[in-house]
């Protein structure tokens, strides 16, 4: 096969190669010297609205409506738009091998791709069941959230168990969202997970409580501390019922699993220096080898508000580590420079009719304040954490848009403040700021 040369080579189709190919077109790259090479068969979407709007009853989200980057408000990037500006979209195209030192990259089918300037946004993969040799995880109806086919699958699931009973395993950002939605298509729902309570990494038990009653409140069961263990099926090898380690058996007509994912850098260890699970950049998402960029899940990047080098998988730094890293390599080419990386570590999520939002750092003490009553009509509330006598971080349930810019703003500033301040002035404390 005849071999194709770029200047410039994006590996990987997701959120970060959508916002990454827009800085391309804003810095003004030429016809022909860009190309995404995607694995996935349809053009950069926005991930998130997989486990949202897309498996909405009514009303539900379907490309062309979510291509990138409207997420951000931008305009929407069609396939025709990529056509335009001479970007070669190369889909449906999986690399399997990639030499840096020859800067070559192999597709399955054996198509060899050359680059100047190679862009790695290959991103996450999902963590499955089997991979901790979990019996009859490849039964049918067993489902996973990360690219569009997946959730293509998982609707025509739901059509074809209308009113049934499912199992959502996890109960992280996939657990939660997926609960909510399947709660939406009126299929009853087991949440199971074997943390003391939901969403860990970022909730306090404060916090948590509050999700956990309310999603109660709207008919998911929560079951906390177990995993599952097994699956029996059907004979037709649909899954028909979930074991648990404490004992229980849950029948399930659907199961849908979100037990965390990994970063995609299979391709390139050895090649590149890695560190916390990611490949290493610095604050321009340069690698350690010359002409080789990591953006999104993959970088492992220094956070210069902490001082501290971290992985991120969130679509906020997808997007926003894609255009550093751009504005980075035409800054090279000029001989100019631009800022380092200054990120404000940013999480939200939607389901029912929540919607919350947190910046900052989820360390030192912390302060709960507002209505976090899940019965409450209201359901506004929020939580402050403080180290060293300053706000590091800030959440908000259900803040207005002025709220939620408040939080961001105090996270970043660090104001002083104590305990007993931000419990008896909760929001209106940022919003002095």
């Amino acid at each position: 096969m005849a071999e194709k040369s770029f200047k410039y080579v994006i590996v990987g189709g997701g959120v970060s190669a959508g916002y990454a190919a827009r800085e391309f077109a804003k810095q003004g790259v030429k016809p022909g010297e860009l190309a995404i090479i995607s694995k996935e068969a349809v053009a950069p979407y926005e991930r998130p609205a997989l486990s949202k709007a897309y498996l909405f009853p009514e009303g539900a989200a379907r490309l062309p409506g979510f291509h990138v980057c409207v997420g951000s408000g931008g305009e929407r990037q069609l396939p025709e738009w990529y056509a335009e500006k001479g970007i070669s979209l190369i889909l449906s195209t999986e690399i399997v091998k990639a030499d840096l030192a020859s800067k070559t990259l192999v597709s399955a089918a054996g198509e060899s791709f050359k680059y100047q300037t190679l862009v790695i946004a290959t991103g996450s993969t999902v963590l499955k069941l089997s991979d901790f040799g979990v019996q009859g995880a490849d039964s049918k109806n067993i489902f996973y959230l990360r690219e569009i086919d997946d959730a293509d699958q998982l609707v025509e699931a739901l059509k074809a168990k209308k009113n049934g009973k499912a199992v959502v395993v996890g109960g992280g950002y996939i657990g939660l969202e997926l609960s909510a939605v399947l709660r939406l298509n009126n299929i009853e729902v087991n949440m199971v997970y074997p943390e003391p309570w939901c969403m860990p990494r970022l909730f306090t038990e404060g916090i948590a409580a509050f999700y956990e009653g309310y999603y109660k409140n709207k008919g998911v069961n929560i079951i906390k501390g177990t995993v599952a263990v097994g699956f029996d099926t059907h004979p037709n090898g649909e899954v028909k019922e979930v074991k648990l380690k404490d004992g229980r058996v849950l029948e399930a007509d659907i199961v849908v699993v979100g037990v965390g994912a990994r970063p995609l850098t299979t391709l390139f260890k050895g090649q590149v220096e890695e560190e916390k699970g990611g490949i290493k950049t610095d604050a321009f998402f340069k690698t350690s080898v010359p002409d080789v960029y990591a953006v999104g899940d993959v970088a492992t990047f220094p956070l210069k508000m902490y001082n501290e080098i971290r992985r991120v998988e969130h679509v906020d730094h997808s997007r926003k580590s894609a255009e550093q890293a751009v504005k980075a390599i035409f800054a090279s080419e000029q001989g100019k420079s631009v800022d380092e990386y200054d990120y404000l570590p940013y999480f939200y999520s939607r389901a029912f009719d929540l919607s919350w939002q947190f910046y900052g750092d989820n360390v030192g003490e912390t302060v709960l304040f507002g209505d976090a009553d899940p019965n409450s009509a209201t359901h506004k509330f929020g939580q402050y954490w403080i180290k060293d006598g300053k706000i590091v971080g800030a959440f908000l349930e259900s803040g207005s848009p002025e709220e939620n810019k408040a939080i961001a703003k105090v996270a970043k500033v660090q104001p002083p403040a104590t305990l007993d301040q931000l419990a008896q002035e909760g929001i209106s404390f940022a919003s002095k700021i």
